[in-house]
C-alpha cells in the first residue's frame, strides 16, 4: 500500500493525521521501536537472556521483521465475547487451526489466544509461528453477568506448549483490580523466569467512569496511567485501547492529576492523545500496541489503517487486531492485516 492509498482511505482525516507535529512530549523523548529494538531497550533491563531470545522471535517474524514493529492476530474472543457471537458471521474459526492459518497467511508476528485453542494446534504450529497464551478471561455464561478476569491456564501450560510469551487482562479500576493486579504480577513473573514475555491487556473498567457526557473507558489520562500500572509489574507489551477523549480524571472529580497532563503534554489530536498513552509506558521502553476494535463491516480496512497511523506516529509498537479481520473470509481478513501492517512498512508515515 502506498502513502497515495493511506491517504485516500483516511479522507478527510490525511492532513491532520499524517502532517501533525507533536510538541507538549516530542518524539526525541521517546525510546523508539528499531531493528535493534531488544538490544537496545529489552536488553538493558533485568529480563532473563531468554525472554529476550523469545521477543526477538516474536519482533523478527512475518511481514514486519526487524522493523521493530509488530502485528498481532488476537481471537480470546469465544470467552470474552462468547464463541456463537464472535464466530457466527464466519464459523471456520470456530475450529482453532483456522485462527491460526489466518495469522500464518495474514504475516502476523505472532498469534494471541486461549489454552484450549493454541493447545489444540500447538505440535503442528508453535514452531511455525510465535504463540501467545492467554491465561485470563472474562468468563460469559455467569448469569447476571459479572466482569470479572480469572485464571483459564498455567503459566507451564503456555511453557510445554512451546509459547513465547504470556498475556493478561487487568480491569483497573474494577472492585476486583487488586486480586487481579497481584496474580498477574506473580504469574508475570513466572513467565520471565520460564523465558517467556508478558502481554498487558491494561483495560479500565468501572460504572462510574461512563458518563452522560462521555465514555471516559477510553480517556488518555486514565487508559495512561492502566498503562503505568502494567509497566510497573514487568509487562514488556502493553495492550490498550486507543484513546478518544481526555479529562477523565477532572470530570470525575477523583484520583490525582495536574493541569500539565491536559493543557501541555497533549491536546485534542488523536496522534498527543495515543503518545500519551505511549508515555505512561516508560517513554515506549514497554512497547505499546493498540487494540483494532469491533468489526463495522466496510469501513473496517479505512479504521485499521486509521488506528495503524495513529499508533506509529504516536510512538507505539503496533497493533493487535482481531475482530476485523476474523469476522469475515479469510481472504479479506488477510487484506486487513496486510493493510495495517503497509503502514509500518510504508517510510512516509513519520513518527510525529
Amino acid at each position: 500500500m502506498t502513502i497515495n492509498q493511506i491517504e485516500q482511505l483516511l479522507g478527510a482525516d490525511a492532513k491532520n493525521l499524517l502532517e501533525h507535529k507533536s510538541t507538549g512530549i516530542p518524539k526525541e523523548m521517546l525510546h523508539l521501536p528499531g531493528p535493534n529494538y531488544v538490544d537496545n531497550i529489552y536488553a538493558l533491563s533485568d529480563r532473563p537472556t531468554p525472554v529476550l531470545k523469545s521477543l526477538a522471535w516474536m519482533i523478527h517474524h512475518g511481514r514486519l521483521a526487524h522493523t521493530g514493529y509488530v502485528s498481532i492476530l488476537p481471537v480470546d474472543q469465544g470467552i470474552e465475547h462468547s464463541a456463537g457471537a464472535s464466530f457466527a458471521p464466519n464459523p471456520i474459526y470456530f475450529d482453532p487451526e483456522n485462527i491460526v492459518k489466518l495469522a500464518i497467511e495474514g504475516g502476523c508476528n505472532a498469534v494471541a489466544s486461549t489454552l484450549g485453542v493454541l493447545g489444540a494446534v500447538a505440535r503442528k504450529y508453535s514452531h511455525k509461528i510465535p504463540f501467545v497464551l492467554k491465561f485470563n478471561h472474562n468468563e460469559f455464561l455467569t448469569y447476571p453477568n459479572s466482569y470479572d478476569q480469572i485464571l483459564f491456564g498455567r503459566i507451564k501450560q503456555a511453557y510445554d506448549m512451546g509459547a513465547v510469551a504470556v498475556g493478561a487482562t487487568i480491569y483497573f479500576g474494577s472492585a476486583e483490580s487488586k486480586r487481579q493486579i497481584q496474580e498477574v504480577s506473580l504469574m508475570f513473573q513466572q513467565a520471565h523466569e520460564l523465558g517467556m514475555a508478558t502481554i498487558l491487556w491494561c483495560y479500565i473498567r468501572n460504572n462510574a467512569f461512563k458518563t452522560s457526557e462521555k465514555d471516559f473507558h477510553v480517556s488518555a489520562d486514565l487508559t495512561g496511567q492502566a498503562n503505568h500500572l502494567g509497566v510497573t509489574i514487568e509487562a514488556d507489551i502493553i495492550k490498550q485501547k486507543l484513546p478518544e477523549n481526555n479529562g477523565g480524571y477532572e470530570a470525575l472529580k477523583f484520583g490525582k492529576f495536574h493541569k500539565k497532563m491536559y493543557t501541555e503534554l497533549s491536546s485534542e489530536n488523536p496522534i498527543d492523545l495515543c503518545r500519551y498513552q505511549v508515555a505512561n509506558c516508560y517513554m515506549g521502553r514497554a512497547g505499546l500496541i493498540n487494540s483494532g476494535g469491533e468489526s463495522k463491516g466496510a469501513s473496517d480496512m479505512a479504521e485499521a489503517v486509521r488506528t495503524a497511523v495513529i499508533n506509529k506516529r504516536a510512538g507505539g509498537m503496533g497493533l493487535i487486531s482481531g475482530r476485523k479481520a476474523f469476522q469475515k473470509p479469510m481472504v479479506e481478513g488477510i487484506k486487513i492485516l496486510n493493510a495495517i501492517q503497509d503502514v509500518y512498512l510504508c517510510k512516509e508515515v513519520t513518527v510525529a
